[in-house]
């Protein structure tokens, strides 16, 4: 079974900053691009960032200049830093990846429960 865990969400203040953190456990063959989406209340579900296996990032514009996008691929985790963030910022983050359970298995998507980030004006 495997597991994508998010941590690292909260509440901060505006301007601020946070570290979010997904790891993915569990027993699998081959990790590939991994994402940050975020949902605020009453909103889609959007793109924020994504990586690929070689750490080459994409960033929404909303994002770009404030947010870092990595992974570390020994600990199969990925970050993502949130610098100067805003009320607008607000939302429940997942973290998603593509992932092959097996040689013989297709690549899969997969999703995190999600980890809750609230800016305060």
């Amino acid at each position: 079974q495997v597991h994508l865990v998010e941590s690292g969400g909260g509440l901060v203040q505006a301007g601020g900053s946070l570290r979010l953190s997904c790891a993915a456990s569990g027993s699998f063959y081959a990790l590939g691009k991994m994402g940050w989406y975020r949902q605020a209340p009453g909103k889609q579900r959007e793109l924020v960032a994504s990586v690929t296996v070689l750490g080459n990032p994409t960033y929404a514009d909303s994002v770009k200049a404030r947010f870092i996008i990595s992974r570390d691929n020994v600990k199969n985790t990925m970050y993502l830093q949130m610098n100067s963030l805003t009320p607008e910022d607000t939302a429940i983050y997942y973290c998603n990846a593509d992932l092959r359970q097996s040689v013989t298995t297709d690549l899969r998507t997969y999703w995190g429960q999600g980890t809750q980030v609230t800016v305060s004006s």
